[in-house]
């Protein structure tokens, strides 16, 4: 197939080589530096998403935020630009994690050009974008959905249609509520293990056989202990998500005291510099309240 990928990041340009290698003609938009592990395959350049979508039939996109996704699509040089006109019925599927709001509108507006839209977000980090086993949220028609599964399968594992359009996106930030409240409950957990005085490492691995057993705690359990917060997932993208979660929140009228609470523990730790970090090193702020840290660097 012909296939578009737009914004090669950490997860994008894992995500487009799973479909470049498994055979398909690939076309590649990024506003950086075109990575390495792109440019040694048969993949093919573009000066802009324009020409992505005039070459493609389904253009993926995987970008930062909501204004970054409304640029590609719409802004000089845009995706909507390459579909006008077309020959034929093509897709644009966006994998970014953006407000569900704004996905409907952007679905109308591509479908109004006489294009298909599905929103796809993920989840998994960059562990599972390598691995080709991430989680995928998709909202949009179900014929387009069965058209499209296939490609899916060459990135994730679980991959399921919850609804219509936004409904992706709406999934996308109810797992960006669940990350981010286990992130604090173990740092919380560990942090007050290690003040106690006792080991956070031995106590990590009896509380991995228990109950209170979790993927977080089991990954980012050990990097709070290592100390290890090289970025699988920023700080600063995490505390966007929870910003679309609880904006969500005031236009539907409901509280999320606890998400609101670690959007306040994000926002301490961009404050000091540590926005850049991955979503685990927001123990950062629980131990500068406490002032004594779940593990001495190094």
């Amino acid at each position: 197939m012909k296939l578009g990928f737009i914004g090669l990041g950490i997860m994008g340009t894992p995500m487009a080589l799973h479909l470049v290698n498994a055979g398909h003609e690939l076309f590649v938009h990024t506003r950086s530096a075109l990575p390495e592990a792109i440019a040694a395959t048969s993949a093919t350049a573009c000066g802009n998403a324009a020409e992505v979508a005039r070459n493609a039939d389904i253009v993926f996109t995987m970008v930062p935020d909501t204004p970054d996704v409304e640029a590609v699509l719409f802004g000089a040089n845009g995706i909507a630009d390459g579909l006008i006109g077309a020959a034929t019925r093509k897709t644009v599927v966006d994998m970014s994690s953006i407000s569900p709001m704004a996905t409907k509108d952007f679905a109308a507006r591509i479908n109004d050009l006489g294009a298909d839209y599905l929103d796809a977000p993920v989840s998994g980090g960059e562990v599972g974008a390598k691995a080709a086993t991430l989680t995928i949220m998709v909202g949009g028609d179900e014929a387009v959905f069965a058209r499209v599964k296939p490609l899916f399968e060459l990135m994730g594992k679980n991959i399921t249609l919850v609804g219509g359009n936004g409904d992706g996106q709406t999934t996308k930030v109810a797992n960006q509520i669940i990350v981010a409240l286990n992130i604090a409950a173990v740092g919380e957990a560990l942090l007050f293990a290690s003040k106690a005085g006792a080991d956070p490492a031995k106590v990590r691995q009896a509380l991995m056989g228990g109950f209170a057993s979790s993927r977080i705690l089991e990954v980012h359990g050990e990097r709070m202990i290592k100390r290890t917060f090289a970025p699988g997932f920023r700080i600063k993208l995490h505390q966007k998500d929870l910003g679309l979660a609880l904006q969500g929140a005031r236009e539907l009228g409901v509280a999320l005291p606890q998400t609101a609470g670690a959007a306040q523990l994000m926002q301490a730790c961009a404050a000091n510099g540590l926005g850049e970090l991955d979503h685990s090193a927001l123990v950062r702020a629980l131990e500068l309240m406490a002032n004594h840290a779940v593990a001495q660097e190094g």
